[in-house]
């Protein structure tokens, strides 16, 4: 059976509270971002519909 290597371990647990944290806000701000560029594009089509042609008919 292999030895674990408690240097690493011990790296793991150093960096762990940092990167845990990190990876959650930016997971969230690239959330928050895609949603914006979604929202953003969902406008630009509902309001750039094409006009409607007025028939006589409804006048």
């Amino acid at each position: 059976m292999k030895k674990p290597n408690l240097y690493l371990a011990f790296q793991w647990l150093i960096f762990l509270p940092i990167i845990l944290p990190l990876c959650i806000v930016f997971g969230a701000l690239q959330g928050v971002a895609n949603t914006v560029e979604q929202m953003a594009q969902q406008m630009w089509t509902d309001v750039s519909t094409v006009e409607k042609t007025v028939e006589p008919s409804e006048l």
